[in-house]
C-alpha cells in the first residue's frame, strides 16, 4: 500500500477530531440555550447534564449512518483511491465551512454542511473520471451520484425550517394565554399535567431518536411501543403527571426546572447518538476503506463493500464522547453561537447584535398595518383580555439580572423540538436538528411578544441573516467540496500537502481572529457589569472615559499622519479601531436604564450627569469615525493626495488638538478640573483657526488649486474635527459635574 494512503487517513482521523470540535461548537446551541436562556440552574449543572447526554449518546451511537458512505454517491463506481480524495475534500471543507460560522457565531447545519460536501466531492470526482474516458458523457453523472437520496434530505430540510417556526409560534401564543407571565398561581393547579405533556414528548424523543437502536431497550418493546403508539404515550404521559405532581407538591421541586434538564439530556444524547455522523462518519468510512484496500485490493479496487450495513467501533465512540465533552467544557466559540440564539430570543430589549435592513423594516411595517386591521374588528373586550394575557413583568432593579426568557417558555422550545424531530423520524424523514431548534426558538420569542417595536427590526435582520446563512452553508460547502477534491485528484501528494497546510493555516487564524473578538467582548461585559454596581459607578465611569480620549487622541492623530503619508495600512487600522470605539459607546448607551436602575435611591439626581457623559462619549466617537471612514476611502480609491497647503494647515490643527486632548486626558485621569477654562479658550481659538483654513480652502478652490475629492476630504476633516473637540469640551464638563455632585452626595451621606 502506498504510504501516502496512509498519511491521508492520519489526516482524515486528525480532521475528525477537529469535526468533533467545530461540530460541537456548533450544534451546542440545539440542547443547550433553553437551558442557558432560562437560567433553569447553574452553569455547571447544564453542562453536567448535557455531558452525560453526549456520552450515553455516543456510547449507544449505531455508528455512522451509511450517508456517508452510500447515502449520496454510490461507492462501487469509485475505486480506493478516488474514494479516499473524495472523502479527504468532503473532510476539509467540512471543517473549514463549519469553523468559520463558528468564528462569526452564526448557528449552521453540520448535516447540511456534510450533505453538500460530499455532493459536491463525489461530482468532482464523478466528473474527472468521465472526462478521462472518452466513452463517458455528462449523461453518465447519475451513474455515480445518488440524486434521488439527496434531494429527499435536501427537501425535507426546507420544509422543517417552516414548520418548526410555525408550531414554535402556534402552541407559544396558547400556552402564554393559558399561563401568562405571572404563571405561579396557575401552574400550581395544572403545572404537572403541563409538565407531563411535556416530559412525555421529551421521553418519546429520547427513546425513539435517542435509544431505538441502542439495545438498551428490548425490540419487542419497542415494536410493541410503535404499534400501539397512541396508548404508550397515554401511559407514559399518566405516569410522568403522576411522577410530576408528587415532586410538586409533596417534595416542592420546582418541575419546570426537572423538565427543562430532562430535555437538554435528550437533546444532548439524540444529537450525540444520531449526528455523530456529520463529524466523523467521513473519516471512518475512510478508515474503512483503508482496511479493506489493505486486505488485497490496492488502490485501484472498487469500494462496493461501503454498501455493507455499517459496524460501530466502540473505541471510537469512546473517544468522540469524550472529545465532544471536553468541547463543549472549554470551546469559546460554542458560548458565541449559543449567545446569537439567545439574544434573538430574549424577552427584553437591550443591544442588537444586527443592524437594520429595507427588508426587515418592510416586513415590520407590514405587521403593524396586519395588526391594526385585525384589532379594528376584534371586540374590545377579547382584546383587553389578551393584553391581560400577555402583560409582561415589569423591568426593575430587582429583575436587572433575571433571565433571558422564563421556564415556560425554554420548557416549550424543548417539547415542540422534540415533538416535531420525533413525528420526523418515524416517518423516516431527514431533517436538521440547528434548523428545528433555532426556528421553534424565533417563533416562540415572536408569539411571546419577545419583538417589540424597539427590537423587531433588529432581530428579523439577525433571524434572516441565520437564514440566509444556512442557504450559503450549502451552496459554500459544495462549492469548496469540489474545488478540493479537484485539486486532490490532478495535484496528488502536494495537493493533499498545500491544502492540509491550509486549512490548518485558517484554523488557527480563525481561532485568533474569535479570542480577539472574545477579549473585547469581555472587556466591555466587564466594564458594563461594574457600571451597574452603584458603588463602582464612579471609578467605572472615570476609567471609561480617560480610556476613550486617550484612544481618541492616537486614532485622530495616526489617521492625519495615514492621509499625509498615503498609508493605506495604517488608515484601515484607525478605521477598525474607531468603529469599535463606536460600537462600545453605543452600546454603553443600551446599558444607561440597566446602570440606573442600579443606582441606590440617594444617587438618583446626579444620574443625569451620567446619561450626558455617556451620550457626548457616543458623540465624540461618532465625529472620530466620520473622520477615518472618508480617509481611508479616498487613499484606498487611489484618489489625489492633499497638496502641500492643506498638509501644513491639518499639521497645525493636529498640534492644537493635540494640546487640547492632552490638557483634558490630564484633567480625566486626575479629576482635577481647575483648567476647564483654559481648555475652552484652547477651544475657541481652535475654532477660529479651523474657520481660518476652511477659507483658506475656498479660496483654493476658487483658484482651482486643489482637487474636488481631496477638497471634499480636507473639509469633512476640518467640519468633524470641529464637532469632535466641542463634544469633546461637553464631555469634560458633564464628566466634572457627574463627579463633584457624586461626591457632594457621598459626603452627605
Amino acid at each position: 500500500m502506498d504510504p501516502v494512503f496512509t498519511v491521508i487517513v492520519g489526516i482524515l482521523l486528525a480532521l475528525a477530531v477537529s469535526g468533533l470540535v467545530v461540530g460541537v461548537a456548533n450544534d451546542a446551541v440545539n440542547f443547550l440555550n433553553s437551558a442557558l436562556g432560562s437560567k433553569a440552574a447553574p452553569y455547571w449543572v447544564i453542562m453536567t447534564v448535557a455531558s452525560a447526554g453526549i456520552i450515553i449518546g455516543a456510547l449507544t451511537s449505531s455508528g455512522m449512518m451509511e450517508v456517508a458512505r452510500s447515502g449520496v454517491f454510490y461507492p462501487g463506481e469509485f475505486t480506493f483511491r478516488e474514494i479516499m480524495m473524495l472523502f479527504l475534500g468532503v473532510m476539509f471543507a467540512n471543517v473549514i465551512l463549519l469553523d468559520l460560522f463558528n468564528t462569526f457565531g452564526l448557528p449552521t447545519s453540520t448535516t447540511v454542511s456534510l450533505v453538500f460536501g460530499l455532493l459536491g466531492a463525489a461530482i468532482a470526482v464523478a466528473a474527472v473520471k468521465i472526462w478521462a474516458a472518452p466513452e463517458l458523457h455528462g449523461s453518465d453523472l447519475n451513474t455515480y451520484i445518488n440524486s434521488g437520496g439527496a434531494m429527499v434530505i435536501i427537501s425535507a430540510i426546507l420544509v422543517s425550517v417552516a414548520v418548526a417556526f410555525v408550531m414554535g409560534a402556534v402552541v407559544m401564543y396558547l400556552t402564554r394565554i393559558i399561563f401568562t407571565f405571572r404563571y405561579h398561581k396557575v401552574f400550581s393547579r395544572i403545572g404537572y399535567m403541563w409538565c407531563g405533556i411535556a416530559f412525555t414528548a421529551i421521553t418519546y424523543f429520547a427513546v425513539f431518536k435517542g435509544l431505538k437502536s441502542s439495545g438498551l431497550i428490548s425490540p419487542a418493546l419497542m415494536e410493541y411501543m410503535g404499534n400501539n403508539l397512541g396508548i404508550s404515550l397515554l401511559v407514559i404521559w399518566v405516569g410522568c403527571s403522576i411522577l410530576m405532581a408528587i415532586l410538586q407538591h409533596i417534595f416542592k421541586v420546582n418541575i419546570l426546572k426537572v423538565t427543562i434538564l430532562a430535555g437538554t439530556f435528550a437533546l444532548a444524547l439524540a444529537f450525540a447518538g444520531n449526528d455523530l455522523v456529520n463529524f466523523i462518519g467521513v473519516p471512518i468510512a475512510g478508515w474503512d476503506s483503508y482496511k479493506i484496500a489493505a486486505g488485497g485490493g490496492g488502490p485501484d479496487m472498487f469500494m462496493g463493500e461501503l454498501n455493507n450495513p455499517v459496524t460501530a467501533n466502540f473505541g471510537f465512540l469512546v473517544a468522540a464522547g469524550v472529545i465532544m465533552v471536553i468541547t463543549l467544557w472549554t470551546n469559546k466559540k460554542a458560548q458565541s453561537v449559543s449567545e446569537t440564539e439567545i439574544n434573538l430570543a430574549k424577552q427584553d430589549e437591550g443591544v442588537e447584535r444586527f443592524g437594520s435592513t429595507l427588508i426587515s423594516r418592510s416586513i415590520v411595517r407590514a405587521s403593524l398595518s396586519m395588526n391594526k386591521s385585525i384589532e379594528k374588528v376584534m371586540p374590545e373586550g377579547f382584546k383587553r383580555f389578551l393584553e391581560k394575557r400577555f402583560l409582561p413583568l415589569r423591568s426593575g432593579a430587582e429583575d436587572a439580572d433575571r433571565a433571558p426568557f422564563d421556564m415556560i417558555r425554554a420548557t416549550l422550545n424543548l417539547t415542540v423540538a422534540a415533538i416535531l424531530i420525533s413525528v420526523a423520524t418515524s416517518f423516516k424523514l431527514p431533517l436538521s436538528t440547528t434548523y428545528v431548534t433555532f426556528m421553534v426558538a424565533m417563533g416562540s420569542s415572536l408569539a411571546d411578544r419577545a419583538w417589540g417595536r424597539e427590537s423587531a427590526v433588529y432581530r428579523i435582520t439577525g433571524v434572516l441573516t441565520v437564514i440566509s446563512g444556512w442557504f450559503v452553508t450549502a451552496l459554500v460547502a459544495f462549492v469548496i467540496a469540489f474545488a478540493v477534491a479537484i485539486a486532490l485528484m490532478y495535484g496528488g501528494t502536494v495537493a493533499i500537502i498545500l491544502i492540509t497546510l491550509l486549512c490548518g493555516y485558517m484554523l488557527v487564524q480563525s481561532t485568533i481572529l474569535h479570542r480577539r473578538r472574545n477579549k473585547r467582548t469581555e472587556t466591555l461585559k466587564s466594564n458594563l457589569e461594574s457600571n451597574r454596581e452603584a458603588g463602582d459607578i464612579t471609578a467605572s465611569c472615570i476609567a471609561e472615559v480617560s480610556d476613550t480620549m486617550e484612544s481618541v487622541t492616537r486614532i485622530y492623530r495616526e489617521t492625519l499622519l495615514g492621509v499625509f503619508e498615503e498609508n493605506r495600512k495604517l488608515l484601515r487600522k484607525a478605521v477598525k479601531e474607531s468603529n469599535e470605539l463606536f460600537y462600545q459607546a453605543r452600546e454603553r448607551k443600551y446599558e444607561v436604564l440597566p446602570t440606573l436602575q442600579k443606582l441606590q435611591s440617594n444617587y438618583i439626581e446626579s444620574g443625569h450627569y451620567y446619561v450626558q457623559v455617556v451620550d457626548y462619549m457616543s458623540e465624540v466617537t461618532k465625529a472620530l469615525v466620520h473622520i477615518t471612514r472618508p480617509c481611508f476611502e479616498h487613499i484606498n480609491n487611489n484618489h489625489e493626495g492633499l497638496s502641500k497647503e492643506q498638509v501644513e494647515d491639518l499639521i497645525y490643527i493636529n498640534d492644537e488638538v493635540s494640546k487640547i486632548f492632552e490638557r483634558i486626558n490630564v484633567m480625566l485621569s486626575s479629576n482635577d478640573f481647575a483648567d476647564i477654562q483654559k481648555v475652552l479658550r484652547m477651544r475657541d481659538k481652535l475654532f477660529e483657526d479651523l474657520d481660518e483654513a476652511m477659507k483658506h480652502q475656498l479660496k483654493r478652490i476658487k483658484a482651482r488649486a486643489s482637487s474636488t475629492k481631496s477638497s471634499l476630504l480636507y473639509l469633512n476633516i476640518l467640519s468633524e474635527t470641529k464637532t469632535m473637540i466641542l463634544q469633546s469640551r461637553n464631555l469634560l464638563k458633564s464628566q466634572m459635574y457627574f463627579i463633584e455632585y457624586r461626591n457632594n452626595q457621598d459626603f452627605a451621606d
